[in-house]
């Protein structure tokens, strides 16, 4: 056939022909040869190369994808410019394809003309896709008790598999193999960073969220505090909460506030502190730490006392001293003197 491109048309017919199961004969009435050459599996982004012998007397070749013409000998039939020509000689007809996508996947066909009769050469692309998660639950703020319910959704192929784990802090027996996990009833010790990890035999794609779980405060017991008058002194208090605890301070019933009576209260983070410069005798007595979160609160007792410091006249009132109860005044005895009497004692004897 001279004219190439009523021989592309009808190669192109043919082979849809062939496609449906229909016999074709070509011009001679001579069955044309169909070869069926082993699946080729490339990865998304690479480069392909499809490539098939030509053989003696060949007047005639074409690539074809399904029902598209890429290339009819030297001439590009398709508009695609990642598709070149990289070889056309009498053994060897060899096109490019560039930066593979799933859309390239399918039946490839090399189609020659012989001086009697055609021959098809065809391929079947399979296009590997790493994983891609596409849709994964945003970073959540619960209440303690809730049911929470995790998503993670991936497109790949082959189909990747989907695991959810607690990464942070890691806790290995809360984990699933699906693309949901559901936490019923919530507690704080479940608050942390979550990984979805989507895998096939290509990659590995990886994103986490991140759970706070809000809870209502809970207060370290209180310790009470012994200052020595006209000392410093300091209560402290301490609580648990998401979001973090606003303190208040009370004496008895009366709220204490910043800077009152040479009074400090200084918050940090989960701890506060009421803080006496000066204790006087005004000072010692209860008080009441109240640590508040829009989820509930809680409380603990403190007791200021006071110590006693020894004087000088009471340092002298030790185990050796013997009271003198008509003058009120005391005799110290040195135990040393004491061992020294009883040996002259002995002696005499």
């Amino acid at each position: 056939m001279k004219n190439p491109v009523l021989w592309v048309v009808l190669i192109g017919i043919s082979i849809a022909l062939i496609q449906q199961g229909l016999p074709v004969r070509s011009q001679g009435e001579s069955q044309s040869d169909n070869k069926q050459m082993d699946n080729i599996t490339i990865r998304q982004g690479e480069t392909l190369f499809l490539s098939c012998s030509q053989g003696d007397f060949v007047t005639h070749t074409a690539w074809l994808n399904r029902s598209s013409i890429l290339y009819a000998g030297e001439d590009k039939w398709s508009v695609d410019p990642r598709v070149s020509l990289v070889t056309l000689s009498q053994e060897e007809f060899t096109i490019k394809i560039e930066d593979v996508d799933v859309t390239d996947e399918g039946q490839y066909i090399c189609a020659v003309q012989t001086s009697s009769r055609p021959r098809t050469t065809s391929v079947h692309i399979i296009v590997q896709v790493p994983p891609k998660i596409v849709n994964l639950s945003r970073d959540l703020v619960v209440n303690e008790g809730s049911n929470v319910t995790l998503m993670c959704l991936a497109n790949g192929k082959p189909e990747p598999a989907i695991v959810w784990r607690m990464k942070s802090p890691s806790d290995d027996s809360l984990s699933s193999d699906s693309e949901v996990l559901d936490i019923p009833f919530i507690s704080r010790y479940r608050a942390g960073v979550y990984e979805c990890t989507a895998a096939n035999d290509i990659a590995v794609d990886t994103q986490t969220v991140e759970l706070t779980v809000n809870y209502a405060p809970s207060v370290s017991d209180g310790r009470d505090v012994g200052v020595t008058l006209g000392q410093r002194g300091v209560l402290q208090c301490e609580a648990d909460a998401v979001p973090e605890a606003d303190f208040e301070w009370y004496r008895d019933d009366r709220r204490i506030f910043n800077g009152l009576d040479g009074i400090e209260i200084e918050a940090a983070g989960a701890l506060s502190r009421l803080t006496f410069f000066n204790v006087s005798e005004a000072d010692y007595g209860n008080y009441t730490c109240v640590a508040i979160n829009k989820l509930g609160s809680a409380n603990t007792s403190f007791v200021l006392y006071e110590i006693i410091e020894p004087t000088s006249s009471t340092l002298l009132q030790g185990p050796g001293a013997v009271q003198d109860g008509n003058s009120g005044t005391s005799t110290v005895f040195n135990p040393f003197c004491l061992l020294i009497a009883i040996l002259q004692l002995l002696l005499k004897f």
